[in-house]
């Protein structure tokens, strides 16, 4: 078998605070012994979620079992996971911001509990619905827990209860077409109707400034898209969920916004 050496494009500063979450969790399980030292394992983690690299290359590069490295890995998702805010504490944060886009995505993947919940008409391709909040600057804000692919966005946002959030909490939220209706403090373009088939020029001019600002929101859907985990994930479905709120706990501290 070959090796060679593969960079991480993250910093230091992660890799410290992830290896130091993982160090208190040694301390209270009084773990005595570990094939890898704490920073060793969150390396590991990072080499899985950022690289997409397999549990068998990891087991290879890392000299472990299969089985340690995905047990490694299912531990630290669940240790970041764990530190996600909610909707009502994400809604109270985006209140501090002048604005914010709310976009939805399709996460990709490869195993169905049951096929039919999880096809995506739109993208023509199996996955889940993942709910995006970035800020004027787009970058991520949150990150809903993931539903089946056939979710509409509206219904995806609706059924985790952000609209209601981000309405309480008085955020003007930027949204594309697919979220009309949403009403509350959703902003949604102009849509053109059967009995008015040409919008007017004060409506498209609206709709050309919305859809500048809705643009921004797409930097943070690649944000979370350069994570190759999230290019296919090779789990079940319904772990969906606590990889991409563990990703977002990393994107945070990785940008330094994450006080925990």
């Amino acid at each position: 078998m070959l090796f060679y050496r593969a960079a991480i494009p993250l910093s230091n500063c992660t890799l410290t605070r992830l290896a130091g979450l993982i160090r208190e969790r040694r301390a209270e399980r009084c773990s005595r012994w570990r094939r890898l030292d704490p920073a060793r394992q969150a390396l590991l983690v990072l080499a899985h979620l950022r690289n997409g690299d397999t549990y068998t290359r990891l087991a290879a590069g890392f000299g472990i079992g299969t089985a340690t490295a995905w047990r490694y890995v299912r531990e630290s998702i669940d240790l970041l996971a764990a530190l996600a805010e909610d909707v009502q504490a994400a809604a109270a944060r985006a209140a501090r911001l002048a604005y914010a886009i709310l976009d939805g995505t399709l996460v990709p993947i490869d195993r169905l509990a049951d096929e039919r919940p999880y096809y995506s008409g739109k993208h023509q391709r199996h996955g889940v619905n993942v709910q995006i909040l970035a800020d004027p600057l787009g970058r991520l804000v949150w990150a809903s827990p993931a539903l089946p692919g056939a979710t509409h966005d509206l219904t995806a946002a609706r059924t985790t209860g952000l609209i209601d959030a981000l309405t309480s909490a008085g955020v003007t939220t930027f949204a594309d077409r697919g979220y009309q209706g949403a009403g509350g403090t959703i902003r949604t373009p102009f849509k053109r109707h059967r009995y008015r088939s040409r919008l007017s020029r004060a409506q498209q001019d609206v709709n050309r400034s919305h859809s500048r600002i809705r643009a921004i929101g797409e930097r943070a859907v690649a944000t979370l898209k350069t994570w190759k985990v999230l290019a296919k994930l090779r789990c079940c479905p319904r772990r969906a969920t606590a990889v991409v709120h563990a990703i977002l706990v990393l994107q945070m501290m990785e940008e330094n916004r994450y006080s925990g």
